[in-house]
């Protein structure tokens, strides 16, 4: 099995939030294509950031340097593609995104020629991963958080992740926002939160302080930068566990995080990491720390799959907007039923491309 073609486009999808009628976040994707002469195409992704840099980092330099490769070698390919995104110390940025799209697009390659899912092939510890929704954007007011989250327990909807940082009356309406939902929806839920590293150390802080009390499951990059040793005074100070990855969850990231004890849960993405080759090695350094292993940013079906694999993998995000998004994108995805989502019985990440939706969703250079 040898590579023959590799090509990236950009997408940009519409999506909107209930109710206010608003954009729900991310809605823009570099999608790349690896094609073999045994006839497979591998579907690869990244998202967001400088999309048609990205594209064009993936077709001018990182697909040529892979050509005719086998992508079953994947330590000899990034032997080869490393020494083009980073000579010397850590890749980020465009250069990580690129090579999360190549990455991807191997692994599901490898799962179509050995007829595998990507989860069996990275140990196969089930076969679904138990699911939380994240809901509770700034857009809406109180009332409408709790309508939007009623709507989805009835869906099947048992976890629900809030925004705070986003309030126009600071941490204090932010608290409010979270105390409004947790006395409508009842202790039975699971509710968290994600400051998307707005927050100062001070402010997180004093939140934290604020919703001691709110059976908080996790708190998701909550300061500025992710700051390693910040997060690890946080820490210190709040029973409120700590969570990142999102969007720099490479492995030398998360050694980090532990040298400075900063963080209680794993959440590396491989749309933003450089890969699932990557989250791989996050997830053996999760499993040596004894640390659960879990979803953020807008992975989809790609995180699903890492989330199942491994045995210390825990819940798997589901998305308002990035739910829209992949339900174009591909041909049928799984949902959330009763709580947990089900890994495709197709073998690799088991999605298909929706070339009508491709079509439509283009954006040229």
């Amino acid at each position: 099995m040898k590579i023959v073609e590799v090509r990236a486009s950009v997408h940009v999808f519409d999506t909107v939030l209930p109710l206010v009628g608003k954009p729900a976040g991310d809605s823009v994707r570099i999608i790349c294509e690896i094609e073999t002469d045994s006839g497979h195409t591998g579907i690869g992704m990244a998202s967001r950031f400088l999309p048609h840099a990205v594209a064009a980092a993936v077709t001018r330099h990182l697909g040529p340097a892979v050509m005719g490769a086998d992508p079953r070698d994947l330590e000899a390919i990034h032997a080869r593609l490393h020494t083009l995104v980073s000579e010397r110390g850590q890749t980020i940025g465009i250069n990580l995104s690129a090579l999360s799209c190549i990455d991807l697009a191997l692994w599901d390659l490898i799962g179509k020629h050995a007829g595998r899912t990507v989860a069996q092939l990275l140990g196969g510890h089930r076969d679904h991963a138990e699911a939380y929704c994240t809901f509770g954007f700034g857009a809406f007011d109180r009332d409408q958080l709790v309508a939007v989250a009623r709507d989805l327990q009835a869906q099947g909807h048992q976890r629900f992740k809030m925004l705070v940082g986003v309030a126009k009356g600071g941490i204090r309406e932010d608290a409010a926002r979270v105390r409004h939902v947790r006395d409508a929806l009842g202790d039975d839920v699971t509710l968290a939160i994600d400051a998307n590293e707005s927050l100062s150390l001070d402010d997180a802080m004093r939140l934290c302080a604020m919703l001691a009390d709110q059976d908080i499951a996790w708190f998701e990059d909550p300061v500025h930068r992710n700051d390693p040793r910040d997060m690890g005074l946080l820490r210190r100070r709040t029973t409120i566990p700590l969570s990142a990855g999102q969007m720099d969850g490479h492995s030398d990231r998360f050694r980090a995080f532990i040298e400075h004890d900063a963080i209680d849960i794993f959440m590396p993405n491989s749309l933003y990491n450089g890969g699932l080759t990557e989250t791989r090695r996050v997830a053996y350094l999760a499993q040596i720390y004894n640390r659960p292993l879990s979803d953020a940013g807008g992975g989809g079906i790609f995180s699903l799959h890492h989330v199942a694999g491994f045995r210390n993998g825990t819940l798997v995000e589901s998305h308002l907007g990035v739910d829209q998004v992949e339900r174009r994108i591909f041909v049928s995805v799984p949902h959330v039923q009763d709580g947990r989502m089900a890994v495709p019985d197709a073998p690799g990440f088991g999605v298909t491309l929706n070339r009508d939706a491709m079509r439509d969703t283009l954006r040229s250079t």
